[in-house]
């Protein structure tokens, strides 16, 4: 049987305000399984981003690990974690983050060939990727000429452009109309069930998340299934 994905084990997370410490992980654990979507829902400020965070190598917890399919990184140093990240998990936000002065295609080669793929090789890939979720004629396009659904899409492009094998993406559609949230919410997990991606997505629409593999919520700095 193929490792998860991703795994946190008993991850804790506090913060100091002055005198005070707030426990806003306490023990959370999740797996989440190649080809899997899952749907983190919960409120505001209840540790939603902390745990994408967390997951995705951006910061360290206080305890506990996070495992990328199967490989503890609670020993890496910053370098090592940043070889985690590039090599191994994709991030797709609320805000797509696309270089304006490039085009679709630019913007999904790039990130392969600071990764050391050869200029025609992401290309390749970056054309197929951009037809398979919908953009075959927008490839020359700059971001200003794409509506904010297509813009979104080049996003999940270029998270997944180095072939990871995680997805986390924090409201990805938060930003869209519902008709653009449905698009783009389609492609996504298109792209997860076809690639055999595991992805994680924190999400307020409870539509969308009834879609999705699994639904999971946070109570008391715990991850906690939802049905």
């Amino acid at each position: 049987m193929a490792a998860p994905a991703l795994e946190l084990r008993g991850i804790r997370r506090r913060y100091r305000q002055g005198n005070t410490v707030l426990e806003i992980l306490r023990g959370a654990d999740l797996k989440v399984m190649p080809g899997q979507s899952v749907a983190l829902i919960a409120p505001s400020g209840v540790g939603k981003s902390t745990l994408l965070h967390i997951a995705g190598l951006l910061e360290k917890p206080n305890g506990g690990d996070v495992l990328i399919s199967g490989e503890p990184t609670a020993a890496l140093n910053d370098t090592g974690r940043t070889r985690v990240r590039r090599v191994s998990i994709g991030f797709v936000y609320q805000f797509h983050h696309l270089q304006p002065e490039f085009t679709a295609l630019e913007n999904v080669i790039l990130p392969q060939m600071i990764r050391g793929l050869g200029r025609s090789e992401a290309r390749r890939r970056g054309e197929e990727l951009l037809t398979f979720l919908g953009l075959g004629r927008r490839l020359t396009h700059r971001p200003s000429e794409l509506s904010g659904g297509e813009q979104q899409r080049v996003a999940i492009a270029r998270a997944v452009a180095n072939a990871p094998h995680l997805i986390l993406a924090d409201e990805p559609t938060g930003n869209l109309d519902p008709g653009t949230s449905e698009h783009v919410f389609g492609t996504l997990t298109a792209l997860v069930r076809a690639s055999g991606l595991a992805a994680l997505v924190a999400t307020h629409n409870l539509d969308l998340a009834s879609r999705m593999d699994r639904r999971v919520t946070l109570r008391e700095g715990r991850v906690v299934e939802l049905d």
